[in-house]
């Protein structure tokens, strides 16, 4: 083993210790690089070694951070946080609830069908994971309990509707993944859209059967009306707002008539004004908009400064072509090493955040797949159908990573809103049908990728 490899090791090791000491991992994955780039300099220096690391190394990072500011896919990211923020503030969500517990307030297990499609509009409005399970917790929770919901299903409800946010789009993490890997933001919408309302569609299709069989865990409400006309006219008044909005900007990328950046920035101004609208703007609401969405941009963009940093201390000493080299190895063959990169993806969820991820496992394992030889359909088309596909079964694991137990990231920003006699045993044992669900549907994209590849390829 040369010390190029156990540099490696030893970065990757030392990433994983600090990680657990509680530092921000902006300053974990930068410090990292920083102490790795001097043990490879001293090793040069004073035993020989051949590393090729030194402090001047770290100089080449300047032209990768200039890179990153001039990218004009990274200004969508703010835009798509600052639409979350401000649709978390208009007050829709609360409305949307109402009008669509009345439309469905004599089905057994209607309020769990309505947190659930509640979840789909406010991930293909937000794609923030931690505000939808929020939200959805705040709005949803009290009117569950005051219907005597069984509490493990309500739990388990909210925390698989809020992760929806991680991948249907305009998903944040989508965005970067796009960055990261070169691949166009709109192909990566499109070839997400199917597979997230497939999973939407396996959520309901559970809580109608489970409200069939086991009604009293979904009770109905004892002043529930009969539906009309107002109920129907009310729903209608209420969601179409956020439809149009949602249109406005996914259509515009699926016509071709406005880049992922230029749509992000009509989903903003749209989100403006449908606050504007239900009468919840005023300057503190900007405000506080404002400041959150300067706050995330900065821990977002503070991670790429230290994942920028440490991967390019570990290219440096070999690290790509040594992950890279392994997998090729690997006697599973082509799906094999699929399924055990997602497997790696599936543990790495436990600990890290989809951010990390996405800005250091993925293009480290992602040349591996993408000259792999799969025979998946491009219609005619797409560049590289195989890393579209194997992208869109990454986000699938990570959403699934984020709701298991015992340290799955959703749980415990659930857990964090919760009244305090719910406790996190009954959060882990409502999650586990919907952990079913989503391992379901990763099989059923492995198995059928062109519900990935289809929309992107006919997209434009």
């Amino acid at each position: 083993m040369d010390a190029n490899t156990m540099l490696v090791m030893a970065m990757f090791g030392s990433f994983i210790l600090l990680l657990m000491s509680g530092y921000p991992v902006a300053w974990v994955l930068g410090g990292t690089a920083i102490a790795f780039a001097g043990i490879g300099y001293y090793s040069d220096l004073y035993f020989d070694t051949m590393t090729g690391l030194d402090f001047l190394t770290l100089g080449l990072l300047v032209n990768r951070l200039y890179d990153m500011m001039d990218n004009w896919i990274l200004v969508a990211l703010p835009m798509f946080i600052f639409m979350g923020i401000m649709l978390d503030k208009s007050g829709l969500a609360e409305r949307l609830m109402n009008s669509m517990q009345r439309l469905l307030g004599r089905v057994h297990g209607g309020l769990a069908i309505t947190v659930t499609l509640i979840g789909i509009i406010l991930a293909a409005s937000t794609g923030i994971i931690g505000a939808s399970v929020v939200l959805l917790a705040l709005i949803s929770l009290p009117a569950m309990k005051q219907q005597n919901y069984h509490m493990p299903t309500a739990l388990g409800t909210v925390a698989s509707a809020g992760t929806l946010g991680i991948l249907i789009p305009p998903s944040i993490m989508l965005v970067i993944m796009a960055d990261q890997l070169a691949l166009s933001v709109g192909d990566l919408f499109m070839a997400a859209v199917f597979p997230g309302l497939l999973l939407a569609c396996f959520y309901v299709l559970y809580i109608v059967g489970k409200g069939m069989l086991k009604p009293e865990h979904m009770p109905v409400p004892d002043d529930a009306a009969n539906v009309g006309w107002k109920e129907i006219s009310g729903l209608f008044k209420n969601i179409l707002p956020p439809l149009l909005l949602i249109g406005m900007v996914l259509g515009s990328i699926f016509v071709g008539i406005a880049t992922p950046t230029e749509a992000s920035g009509i989903g903003a101004l749209g989100a403006m004004l449908l606050t504007i609208k239900n009468g919840n703007f005023n300057f503190k609401i900007l405000q506080e908009s404002l400041q959150q969405t300067f706050n995330t941009t900065a821990y977002i963009f503070a991670i790429f400064i230290g994942a920028s940093a440490f991967a390019l201390v570990l290219r440096e000493l070999g690290g790509d072509e040594l992950i890279e080299s392994t997998l090729a190895s690997l006697p599973f063959g082509p799906y094999g090493v699929i399924a055990l990169i997602l497997l790696m993806v599936f543990f790495l969820g436990f600990f890290l955040d989809w951010i990390e991820i996405t800005l250091i496992i993925l293009p480290l394992v992602a040349p591996v797949v993408g000259v792999m030889d799969l025979g998946i359909n491009d219609f005619g088309s797409l560049d590289n159908p195989e890393l579209l596909w194997f992208v869109i079964l990454v986000a699938l694991t990570l959403q699934t990573s984020f709701l298991t137990p015992p340290v799955g990231f959703a749980l415990f920003y659930l857990k964090g809103v919760c009244p305090p006699e719910v406790t996190l045993k009954q959060i882990y044992q409502g999650v586990v049908p919907f952990i079913v669900l989503q391992l379901l549907a990763l099989l059923v994209v492995g198995f059928w990728p062109e519900l990935v590849t289809w929309l992107p390829s006919v997209a434009y």
